[in-house]
């Protein structure tokens, strides 16, 4: 079994065809194949089958996964090793944190790590990241969550070894137009929120998650759009919202925004690792420069 078949598998697992495997690798599609071929014969098990969305893992596949992974990520640290180098890190954070909450820990981490750099690589989609976690695409994530497991605040956590650490509370504010009828209103209950309009984001959104867990089936989501989407349909009296506390607290200090009055709770700045990668060099570092002073 050889490190290049061991990539070769890889990536026909990430791009699913063989001849999208071969591109991203520069090789021709007959060679791909016949790495494939070859580790099938070297193990002695079929690792692939051909389903209707291309090249899907058989059981062997799965399991020979994690352990591609693992080999082919030692043997990019043994090189590193006896070059006596190091490779950035890689940070994933959601969109919405990266303008706010990121900044602040690659702060902390170049105070402490001046000599090693990191990666930011920002993504939409929760999934991506946990998935770029588990398969060595990141070293570690940033994400919002809730709870004391991975997916408390009700997404789906995939299976794998992750583990995480809070860095710090996200606090969250119940907005509405100045005009709203529940703005003239001191202390309010989920009950309240009957009938109202919500605006929400799309379903995977951790405020619409937050506001489900929450809110309940009473408020009637609206579809609105993206943070800044929904603070605006807000300031026109098109809904209420729930959201991040940064991204409304200038529109209340100018009044054409109102925290209404039902406390909810803060989300948590999670930071999300491989439990099994914690020994790699500079992993810990990464988790130690993230957490506050």
């Amino acid at each position: 079994m050889e490190l290049r078949q061991l990539r070769t598998f890889e990536a026909v697992i990430r791009h699913r065809t063989v001849t999208d495997a071969a591109i991203a690798l520069d090789l021709a599609p007959s060679s791909v194949s016949q790495q494939i071929r070859t580790l099938e014969d070297t193990l002695g098990v079929a690792l692939f089958t051909r389903g209707p969305r291309g090249m899907e893992l058989t059981a062997a596949g799965k399991r020979l996964q994690g352990w591609a992974r693992v080999l082919l990520q030692q043997a990019e640290q043994a090189v590193r090793d006896v070059r006596d180098e190091r490779r950035p890190l890689r940070l994933g954070a959601l969109e919405t944190l990266a303008g706010v909450y990121v900044p602040q820990v690659l702060a902390r981490f170049a105070q402490r790590w001046p000599d090693i750099d990191v990666e930011v690589h920002a993504d939409r989609v929760r999934d991506g990241l946990l998935n770029g976690v588990l398969d060595g695409q990141l070293d570690a994530a940033l994400l919002l969550d809730a709870g004391d497991a991975i997916g408390g605040l009700g997404f789906a956590a995939p299976a794998g070894p992750l583990t995480y650490v809070d860095l710090e509370s996200v606090p969250l504010a119940l907005v509405a137009a100045p005009t709203h009828p529940l703005a003239e209103r001191d202390r309010l209950v989920a009950a309240d929120l009957a009938g109202e309009r919500l605006l929400v984001n799309v379903p995977e959104c951790s405020f619409r998650l937050a506001g489900d867990r929450l809110f309940g089936a009473g408020p009637r989501r609206v579809p609105a759009g993206g943070v800044s989407v929904m603070v605006a349909w807000a300031e026109h009296g098109l809904g209420i919202s729930l959201l991040p506390d940064f991204a409304v607290t200038d529109r209340i200090r100018s009044g054409t925004l109102v925290r209404l009055g039902l406390p909810v709770p803060d989300l948590s700045l999670r930071l999300v690792w491989r439990e099994d990668h914690e020994q790699f060099p500079g992993m810990r570092e990464i988790l130690y420069a993230a957490a506050r002073p």
